[in-house]
């Protein structure tokens, strides 16, 4: 699979603050990127080094298989569409008003507007002033602009900030439908909830470092869920695993033990029947991905 967007060590500091650090990104062409982090982890900071807003302290940025440099600029930001912070719009007019200033200022045909203002299903809307529209609608006016030029990535930063459910359903529904027209999507958010079923490639970032990148189930696989063990006398097991340097909390009327792989759960096992403890049950507890999001980032900004 080609890559749309690749970064090489990208670092930006701020004297002697780093808001982000070596960061080698991977987003595959076609895809829905989930771009996942705690509030302040440094996705905003990360995304307007991609748009050439911020010029980074160290690193590169390569668009479709292209250096981003002062040459060559121009033509790939031409080939992005953004949404970065406030939706756009001139609040004091309408929203075909507002895309028709786009079309104006980027030269394009009127059937390429229409294409962006169906594609966001704002059609009826459209007569409507823009200080009169909920803020999904305000979202998806902003989504149609970066639309507008047809680009082959679309980056978005939070764009369900302050929907209600039915909003933030409208925009996954939205960015399923773009990737699946062949448009690089990359969405960021600090609530894994809202990317999970949406987003085909995730990358987490948590103090401006890389810490994952992978698929849902290469995700899954990052954390080892607890082990659950119900046996005959809790108090000594306790006492079994403590002396394995294990750790261990009480969960009605078993023992949850962290941390525990394959080979070290048979071992506890083994030293809990030399015990004299019978042992009636073993299971790994259900592990969810916010669960494993939180392990990543030891539940910051959650």
């Amino acid at each position: 699979m080609d890559t749309a967007i690749a970064t090489d060590r990208l670092t930006k500091r701020y004297g002697s603050r780093a808001a982000v650090t070596d960061l080698s990104l991977r987003v595959p062409e076609g895809c829905v990127y989930g771009f996942l982090g705690p509030n302040g982890s440094g996705k905003s900071t990360t995304m307007k080094m991609l748009l050439s807003l911020i010029r980074p302290t160290t690193g590169e940025v390569h668009i479709l298989g292209r250096a981003m440099t002062r040459r060559t600029r121009r033509s790939l930001l031409g080939q992005i569409g953004s949404l970065i912070e406030s939706p756009p719009g001139y609040a004091h007019l309408t929203g075909q008003e507002n895309m028709r200033l786009v079309g104006r200022l980027l030269d394009l045909p009127p059937r390429q507007i229409d294409w962006a203002v169906d594609t966001v299903r704002l059609r009826r809307h459209m007569s409507k002033r823009v200080r009169d529209y909920s803020l999904g609608m305000k979202q998806r006016l902003g989504i149609a602009m970066a639309l507008a030029r047809a680009p082959r990535i679309l980056i978005l930063d939070e764009p369900t900030n302050g929907l209600d459910p039915a909003g933030i359903e409208e925009i996954r529904d939205l960015l399923r439908t773009l990737a699946e027209a062949g448009v690089t999507v990359m969405v960021s958010s600090h609530l894994l909830g809202e990317i999970d079923r949406t987003a085909t490639v995730l990358g987490i970032v948590s103090e401006g470092r890389l810490i994952f990148q992978g698929s849902r189930q290469q995700l899954l696989s990052e954390s080892t869920p607890d082990v659950l063990i119900r046996c005959s006398d809790p108090i000594g097991a306790r006492a079994v695993v403590e002396r394995r340097g294990h750790h261990w909390q009480p969960d009605a009327g078993t023992i949850r033990i962290g941390g525990l792989g394959e080979e070290a759960t048979a071992r506890t096992v083994s030293s809990l029947v030399e015990a004299d403890i019978d042992v009636f049950e073993v299971r790994r507890d259900e592990q969810s991905l916010e669960d494993v999001f939180k392990d990543l980032t030891a539940g910051a900004g959650l």
